[in-house]
């Protein structure tokens, strides 16, 4: 199977083809021919340092690295003991490194079945392969998490931080669509995008003498905030929210967002989704339906992996990147 990989270890390794055995699946697997891969932070931190790339070190497969979780493609063999699925079938999933599979950086997966969901005809797998990792964190972030419908609808708001990102833009839609009142912060020019997804009000954070916070406050308290960026102060977010209400910091790998995670009364949370069948599902019904949409911000073939990793590290991504193989 054609890979894009890391070849060792060494956080400076560029990703470079690899051609490696196409992989028969197990009794209890499905195999995959990917068409869309979406790109997410993740991918890149792996190939550099902390905990997630020490953890794929200990307990995914051996070298070559490939990166990647999210993937839409078409199932072409399934395991002896798999029902639940047939060759053909169209399917969105994320790949799990630590159940020994490679990243999705490659024209073929292996997953199990409880980490895929089938994908109607109505939903091109360029939008589903941009939604499982950035679709799941800000569905456990507003709904599981935050618990936004544990509350009266006139209690549910929610503030998004980084509102036209990957995780953001559909953590806005997410909260609109249970009922919430959404506060949005991003740049000017994204301004009118963030209210196009059903912000009722959005803050421009580099407005002359706006702190983004202070202002945020007017419309508050929150039930949940999300913060898509990093470096928004903790304590200060905290200070927003409402009896019961939750901080979502999403995939935050400082040592200070961890300290922040343990500081009583522990509403502070660091949050990775980990895409799974049953996660999805709901995700991708309200793509078909039109509740939810998935903006691509651009898209790259898969061998040009590096460039789209070099445009995520940038953090001026406006919704989602995708590879395409």
């Amino acid at each position: 199977m054609r890979t894009l990989a890391q070849p060792t270890w060494n956080p400076t390794d560029a990703l470079v083809p690899v051609e490696l055995p196409t992989p028969e699946p197990r009794p209890d697997e499905v195999r995959v021919a990917v068409k869309a891969i979406g790109v997410n932070p993740v991918d890149w931190k792996m190939r550099q340092k902390g905990p997630l790339r020490l953890a794929a070190r200990l307990l995914g497969p051996p070298l070559p690295f490939v990166p990647g979780v999210d993937f839409a493609g078409v199932v072409d063999a399934v395991g002896a003991r798999v029902t639940s699925l047939k060759p053909g079938d169209r399917v969105v999933g994320g790949t799990d490194f630590s159940r020994g599979q490679r990243g999705s950086y490659a024209d073929t997966v292996i997953a199990r079945p409880d980490q895929v969901t089938v994908l109607p005809d109505a939903v091109d797998f360029e939008t589903a392969g941009a939604l499982p990792v950035a679709g799941v964190t800000a569905a456990m972030a507003v709904l599981e998490f935050g618990r936004l419908e544990a509350v009266p609808a006139d209690a549910r708001r929610v503030l998004v931080l980084g509102a036209s990102g990957g995780v953001g833009q559909l953590a806005v839609q997410i909260a609109r669509n249970a009922g919430a009142q959404v506060v949005g912060v991003c740049s000017a020019r994204n301004v009118e995008r963030v209210r196009a997804l059903g912000a009722t009000r959005v803050i421009d954070y580099g407005a002359a003498g706006i702190d983004p916070l202070t202002a945020a406050a007017e419309s508050g308290p929150y039930r949940v905030i999300v913060d898509c960026v990093g470096g928004y102060p903790a304590g200060g977010c905290r200070r927003l929210l409402g009896p019961g209400g939750r901080h979502v910091m999403v995939a935050g790998d400082s040592a200070g967002a961890f300290f922040q995670a343990l500081v009583p009364p522990f509403s502070s949370r660091i949050l990775l989704g980990k895409p799974t069948g049953a996660r999805l599902a709901p995700l991708v019904q309200a793509i078909a339906e039109g509740r939810l949409r998935v903006e691509i911000a651009q898209r790259f073939p898969l061998a040009e992996a590096e460039a789209a990793h070099a445009l995520s590290q940038s953090g001026r991504v406006v919704g989602k990147i995708v590879l395409v193989v």
